[in-house]
């Protein structure tokens, strides 16, 4: 029972009886590799890699124990991680905004899968608090993009206006920004790059692109809330979407037809993997 604990985080025994989730356990039954695929959609894998070496060398079994470890620190640390200085720099607080997204994101994944798949077990008020806990999560998740709506990169403030070009890259790393824009030039593809959902969908209502690269995760809202703005749109619905990310394509797979996304580039890419996009462009 302790073998069981240790490698499921789950309980062997719940109230003085052997839990459905141990027998299957003990009879080898494959409920498990499931979860740890359908855990893929909301959890991309250097995340979960992240996690389980973490998990193991600091003796956190479960979740909930790194939640409530977790919570005891914040408690102990608040009056000292609280800013006061209204006048931060952007790019610390992207990037501060990126390393509590990720998390959070990975949370809520957690959250909804035990929902899902074992809610009829769990008794009606843990359900209730999962709930609590999720409609929480929302809420952080909503002021870290809502705070960070109001800020606009300096590097962004060059955009030319009155510019029109064929492809929107909307991508948070400067680097790629700087190489795929120039890539497409020299292709003759004119490419405008902003480094944030919100100042990508906010130059969709200034030009309409022939195409959008899109990376998943940004620094306010993911890619994924990106295409849904933009699929709910009229003017922007028929637009070709591409994804441009580092999580594996399996486990994009069914956002990818859920949302119409026309297809995906993996990070770490090649040029040559942008033929794909050059050849769309001139169909």
């Amino acid at each position: 029972m302790e073998r069981f604990e240790n490698e499921t985080g789950k309980r062997a025994i719940w109230r003085g009886s052997i839990t459905e989730s141990f027998k299957k356990w003990q009879n080898g039954e494959e409920d498990f590799e499931a979860d740890k695929e359908r855990i893929s959609l909301y959890v991309s894998k250097n995340i979960k890699d992240e996690w389980l070496n973490f998990a193991s060398n600091n003796d956190y079994s479960t979740l909930s124990k790194l939640i409530r470890e977790a919570l005891k620190f914040f408690i102990k640390y608040r009056s000292k991680i609280i800013v006061k200085d209204k006048n931060l720099d952007i790019d610390l607080l992207s990037s501060l905004s990126h390393d509590l997204k990720e998390p959070l994101t990975s949370i809520k994944g957690y959250l909804q899968l035990i929902i899902e798949s074992h809610g009829n077990k769990v008794e009606d008020k843990v359900i209730s608090i999962i709930n609590n806990v999720l409609g929480q999560c929302t809420i952080l998740e909503n002021k870290i993009i809502e705070y960070l709506e109001k800020f606009e990169y300096a590097k962004e403030e060059q955009i030319d206006r009155f510019m029109e070009y064929d492809i929107l890259l909307i991508e948070d790393d400067a680097e790629t920004v700087s190489l795929l824009t120039s890539y497409f030039k020299s292709l003759g593809i004119s490419c405008q790059g902003v480094l944030s959902g919100f100042r990508g969908l906010k130059e969709l209502k200034r030009h309409i692109p022939k195409l959008i690269l899109l990376d998943i995760i940004l620094p306010d809202i993911n890619g994924y809330e990106v295409v849904k703005r933009i699929r709910t749109n009229n003017k922007l619905k028929e637009i070709p979407v591409f994804f441009l990310t580092a999580i594996p394509h399996v486990e994009v797979e069914k956002k990818i037809q859920d949302l119409g996304v026309t297809g995906t580039i993996l990070k770490p890419f090649n040029l040559s993997d942008f033929d794909e996009i050059q050849e769309y462009l001139d169909s």
